[in-house]
C-alpha cells in the first residue's frame, strides 16, 4: 500500500472495477477506485488519510458512489458525500458513516400517502404516492427507472421510514428512498429544445444576458468582484421550484452566510421560509479536498431526483475552480502528466460531464422539467485566460463575466456589458414575442447598442471633455450612465431592489430608453445639451429603490410625470 494524501494504491482485492467503492484500513474509510492495472489499484480517498500504513486491510464494497435519495433532502444541510451536516457533531470524525448507513436517516419515519391504484399497470416516474411533509414542495414517490408491470401491492396510508418498502410493481420491491449513483445521470424521456426564460430577479440578467431553463451559465470573477453575492441573490429570487447550492470548497462564513440568509428570507410563494425549498451541499475549503471533486457531482443528482418529479431546479456550484484544484491536487500526486497550468488533460472534458447534465427535459413520467447549472469560477489574480475560465465557456450558454472596475466601483452586481453573453437571446426573444412583449428583443439590442456607444464616448470625453462632444452624443452619454445606474446597478440591501420582477424591469428599461428619445427630441428643437445635463435625473435613478418590486405601474407613472418635466425645457 502507498498513500499520498488522498491517493492511495492498493494490491491484491480481488475483482475490483473501476468507480467501485472500497473502505481502506481500521477506519474504514470510503475511496473510489479510479484506475487498475494488474492486481494493484489506483483510488482516490474521500476521507482524511493519516494513519494509514503498509498492510493495512482494503476491502470492495461492490457498490459505487451513491447519495440516498428521498424524503427530508428539502431545508438540510449535507456534505459532498451526502452525509447529513445538520445533525452532525461540531467535529466532524473519519468515522462518520455514508448516508446509506446512517442511523438518524435510517430511524425517521415519514408519513406516505398513496396516489396510485393496485392492479394497475404503472410505468416508470409514475407517481405512487406523496410525503406532505418533506419540505414547502410536494414529494413525489415515482416508480424508478426499469420497472414497469403490474402494481401489486401498494401500500396504505401509513408512517414508514426511507428502505421500507411501499410498493410492489411487477414482483420488484419499490422503497421510499433509493441510492442514486452521482457519476452516473439519472434518464429521462427525452430532451427539450425550446427556449423557456428561467428568471433570476437580477435587472442585469433578465434583461441582457438571461439563460434559459435547463440551460448552463457561468459567473468568472476576481476577488471581491461579487460572486457570492450574485449568486446567494439568484438562489433567493429565481422562479425556480428547488434550489440546489453547492458549496465546493468556499471559505465556512460564507455557507454560514448562505445558510442563515435562506433560514430567514420568508419564500413568497409558500409563505414559509425559502430554506425549507433548498438543499445545501456543503464541501468547505477545511473539509476532505476529493469529497469536493463529488459535491457538484452529487447537487446534481439531487437535482436530477427533483426534476424527475417534475420540478424546475437550480443548481447553484460556488465554485467550479476549487473543485479543480482537487482534479490537479490528485493528478499531481499520480504523476499524470500535466497540461495548461498544471491541470489534468481532462480537465475540459470533466467541466463538460459537470455542464451536460443541465437540460429541460420530459421526465420518465411524462412531465416537462429542467435542471439549470450555474457555476462560479474563481480565476486567481482574476485572469480570465486561465483554464477553468475558458474551458467554462465552451459549454455554457451564458456567461456572466464579473468586471473588478465595475465592483470597485460599487456597481453591483457588477457585469460586464461588454464581456458577458448569451446564447438563447434571440430564442428567448421570441418566447417573450409570443407572452405579450414583442418588442423585449428589439429594447434589449437598443440597451446594448446605448451602452457599447457610451463606452466609446466615455474614453472620447477622457481625451477632448465632454463639454467638446456634439450635443447628440453628450445625450448618449447621459443615457449610458442613467441605463448603467437606473437601471443595470441593484441594492440587495435594499427591500424594492434586492428582487425585481419581470414587468418592472422592463419598465425601467423602457423608461431610460424614453428618456433619452425625449434629449434627443429637445436637442433636435434647439434646446442646448448643457440645458439638459443640468435636470435633476433623480427621480428616474431612485425609481429602481422607490418603487415596489413588482411595482411596474409605479414606474411608468413617474416616467410620464418626468417627461412631462422634460417637454417644458427650452
Amino acid at each position: 500500500m502507498r498513500v499520498s494524501g488522498p491517493l492511495v494504491e492498493v494490491e491484491g482485492v480481488e475483482g475490483l472495477s473501476m468507480l467501485e467503492l472500497i473502505t481502506v484500513g481500521p477506519q474504514r474509510i470510503i475511496a473510489e477506485t479510479v484506475a487498475i492495472v494488474g492486481n494493484k489499484a489506483t483510488l482516490q480517498a474521500y476521507e482524511y488519510t493519516g494513519g494509514l500504513k503498509a498492510g493495512d486491510v482494503a476491502a470492495a464494497t461492490g457498490d459505487e458512489l451513491s447519495g440516498l435519495m428521498g424524503p427530508g433532502l428539502l431545508g438540510q444541510v449535507f456534505d459532498g458525500l451526502m452525509r447529513p451536516l445538520s445533525s452532525a457533531p461540531m467535529w466532524l470524525t473519519p468515522e462518520r458513516s455514508g448516508s446509506l448507513a446512517d442511523p438518524v436517516v435510517l430511524a425517521r419515519e415519514w408519513t406516505f400517502n398513496p396516489t396510485a391504484v393496485a392492479g394497475t399497470n404503472v410505468s416508470p416516474g409514475d407517481i405512487l404516492g406523496t410525503v406532505p411533509e418533506s419540505g414547502s414542495v410536494e414529494h413525489r414517490v415515482l416508480v424508478p427507472a426499469g420497472v414497469f408491470g403490474e402494481l401489486s401491492w401498494l401500500a396504505q396510508e401509513s408512517r414508514v421510514r426511507g428502505v421500507d418498502p411501499i410498493a410492489v410493481v411487477a414482483g420488484t420491491s419499490v422503497t421510499l428512498a433509493e441510492p442514486s449513483p452521482i457519476r452516473r445521470a439519472r434518464p429521462f424521456r427525452s430532451r427539450n429544445t425550446d427556449a423557456v426564460p428561467l428568471h433570476t430577479g437580477q435587472r442585469v440578467l433578465d434583461l441582457m444576458f438571461p439563460v434559459a431553463r435547463g440551460a448552463a451559465a457561468t459567473v468568472p470573477g476576481g476577488f471581491g468582484t461579487g460572486k457570492t453575492m450574485m449568486l446567494q441573490q439568484i438562489a433567493k429570487w429565481s422562479d425556480a421550484d428547488v434550489i440546489v447550492y453547492v458549496g465546493c470548497g468556499e471559505r465556512g462564513n460564507e455557507m454560514a452566510d448562505v445558510l442563515a440568509g435562506l433560514s430567514q428570507l420568508e419564500d413568497a410563494r409558500t409563505g414559509g421560509k425559502l430554506i425549507d425549498r433548498t438543499v445545501i451541499i456543503a464541501n468547505t475549503s477545511n473539509m476532505p479536498m476529493m469529497a469536493r471533486e463529488a459535491s457538484i457531482f452529487t447537487g446534481i443528482t439531487v437535482a436530477e431526483y427533483y426534476r424527475d418529479m417534475g420540478y424546475d431546479v437550480v443548481v447553484i456550484a460556488d465554485s467550479t475552480s476549487r473543485w479543480a484544484e482537487a482534479l490537479r491536487e490528485f493528478a499531481n500526486r499520480n504523476g499524470d502528466l500535466p497540461a495548461e497550468e498544471g491541470y489534468p488533460a481532462n480537465l475540459s472534458s470533466e467541466l463538460a460531464s459537470f455542464y451536460e447534465r443541465a437540460g429541460r427535459v420530459t421526465t420518465l413520467g411524462g412531465q416537462t422539467a429542467s435542471v439549470t447549472v450555474i457555476g462560479a469560477v474563481s480565476p486567481p489574480g482574476g485572469d480570465m485566460t486561465e483554464p477553468v475560465t475558458t474551458d467554462s465557456q465552451r459549454f455554457v450558454r451564458s456567461l456572466w463575466m464579473l468586471d473588478r472596475d465595475l465592483a470597485y466601483s460599487r456597481h453591483y452586481p457588477a457585469v460586464s456589458w461588454t464581456g458577458s453573453f448569451a446564447r438563447d437571446a434571440e430564442e428567448l426573444g421570441a418566447w417573450h414575442a409570443a407572452n405579450g412583449r414583442p418588442d423585449w428583443a428589439a429594447r434589449r439590442e437598443r440597451a446594448i447598442a446605448l451602452l457599447a456607444e457610451s463606452d466609446r464616448l466615455a474614453e472620447l470625453a477622457e481625451i477632448i471633455g465632454s463639454s467638446s462632444l456634439p450635443a447628440q452624443e453628450r445625450v448618449l452619454l447621459l443615457g449610458g450612465r442613467l441605463l448603467r445606474d437606473g437601471v443595470l446597478m441593484q441594492n440587495a440591501l435594499n427591500a424594492n431592489d434586492a428582487f425585481c420582477s419581470t414587468g418592472k424591469a422592463a419598465a425601467l428599461l423602457d423608461l431610460v430608453l424614453d428618456v433619452v428619445d425625449a434629449c434627443q427630441r429637445l436637442i433636435e428643437r434647439g434646446v442646448s445639451a448643457t440645458t439638459i445635463e443640468q435636470v435633476d435625473l433623480g427621480p428616474v435613478l431612485r425609481a429602481r429603490e422607490e418603487c415596489g418590486p413588482a411595482d411596474a405601474a409605479a414606474v411608468r407613472a413617474r416616467g410620464v410625470e418626468f417627461l412631462m418635466e422634460l417637454e417644458t425645457l427650452k
